[in-house]
């Protein structure tokens, strides 16, 4: 049996060449950056090194605006709670954002609402993609910041960010994107796109799991999310994850060295898997096709049950994800998926198939040959299924 690994959204294998640029940093170059003895020195100048390469790859101005995190979920609550609270006593309280973005951002709405905060969330539409007329219309004479995804991380749309950062920039509004899923895949300029407030982080493009950054432009009022001591320049407290900022700086360069030719091999695969797949009766691909992630493909299929699916796919060698909170133990499909107006039933019966460099021609045409198959087992156990075909047969009588 094959064993497919597709599920690189959630997180990437760690690629041996940011392993090897790691490992001095893990068992030698040890000491704490903070400390005035060689060894330490030695650590924060490869904690510095990182932060002038990142930035320049990230088209920042200057490399303090890189601010290092525990990863993708701190920096978007430190984007949105220290803007926030920053700006809080200027009467900026309304926050503007979408109806699908990730729940660290979601979540972390809800917590500032508690707290008074307005939160306008915009629709995505059909498509999954943010209208950037709609993030003007929504702006308000107290409206403290813009977060919009650079591309969703489960049905992979790219949002117009170089628009939604110009419309920010016209009406005196701080933007934010998390760009978790997009850094490694798309050409981003921070300068360029007028994007205020950046989050990333290392392993979802084959680095190291607990280190991110928050890029934060130089002017932009921000509270501290974690206080404690002077690292960071006084902004977030904690001894520098000096072995995961020298991952996430070679896994970066990597990923920006090797785009074009990796984009254009996953486009094709994801191409060639999307037309297979559709060939399944009443199958249908969430999201926009063209300005979607190249490593992205999420299907649904009618009739059938996302947490079924993946078990199936699972012992069949294929590790995939679905829309469904499974791992929550909740029922409820993704909001993702209700958020671009798919009904309950359809969306519960969602696939979620990321690929990476290491993805072959071999695996796409095992996933083609077993993916109908589990379908076709699935909905024959099915009564929903049953139903579907039986309302079909009495409107076509």
């Amino acid at each position: 049996m094959r064993n497919i690994y597709a599920d690189n959204s959630a997180t990437t294998a760690l690629s041996p060449v940011v392993l090897e640029k790691m490992m001095p940093y893990l068992t030698e170059v040890y000491g704490n950056p903070s400390s005035l003895y060689r060894i330490g020195g030695a650590a924060k100048e490869a904690v510095e090194k990182s932060r002038e390469n990142i930035a320049k790859n990230l088209g920042a101005k200057f490399p303090n605006e890189i601010f290092f995190t525990s990863g993708g979920s701190e920096s978007d609550n430190w984007a949105l709670k220290g803007v926030c609270h920053a700006l809080k006593a200027k009467g900026k309280n309304h926050i503007i954002t979408s109806k699908f973005e990730h729940h660290a951002i979601l979540h972390t709405c809800e917590s500032l609402e508690k707290e008074g905060f307005e939160v306008t969330y915009l629709d995505v539409y059909e498509n999954g993609i943010v209208h950037p007329e709609d993030v003007e219309n929504a702006i308000k004479e107290n409206t403290a910041i813009v977060s919009i995804m650079y591309a969703n991380n489960e049905i992979g749309t790219i949002q117009p960010i170089s628009e939604i950062g110009a419309i920010c920039k016209k009406h005196g509004v701080l933007f934010h994107t998390d760009a978790v899923q997009a850094a490694g895949f798309v050409k981003i300029n921070v300068t360029e796109q007028n994007i205020d407030l950046l989050s990333m982080t290392a392993h979802k493009i084959h680095g190291p799991k607990g280190c991110g950054l928050l890029y934060v432009r130089r002017g932009v009022k921000i509270e501290n999310l974690i206080d404690g001591g002077a690292q960071e320049r006084g902004r977030r407290a904690g001894t520098e994850n000096v072995a995961g900022i020298v991952g996430l700086d070679a896994a970066l360069q990597l990923a920006i060295d090797t785009m074009s030719e990796r984009n254009a091999k996953l486009t094709k695969m994801r191409d060639r898997l999307i037309d297979g797949l559709l060939k399944i009766e009443r199958s249908r691909i969430n999201g926009d096709r063209v300005h979607r992630l190249p490593g992205n493909v999420n299907m649904c299929f009618e009739g059938i049950e996302g947490e079924s699916l993946l078990l199936r796919l699972d012992l069949n060698g294929i590790s995939a994800s679905s829309g469904s909170a499974c791992t929550s133990g909740s029922l409820d499909p993704s909001h993702v998926l209700l958020a671009i107006g798919l009904p309950h039933e359809i969306a519960h019966g969602s696939m979620r198939l990321s690929f990476s460099d290491g993805t072959t021609e071999e695996d796409i045409d095992y996933i083609l040959e077993v993916v109908p198959k589990i379908v076709d087992y699935l909905r024959a156990m099915s009564p929903l299924w049953e139903k579907i075909k039986k309302d079909e047969a009495a409107q076509n009588a």
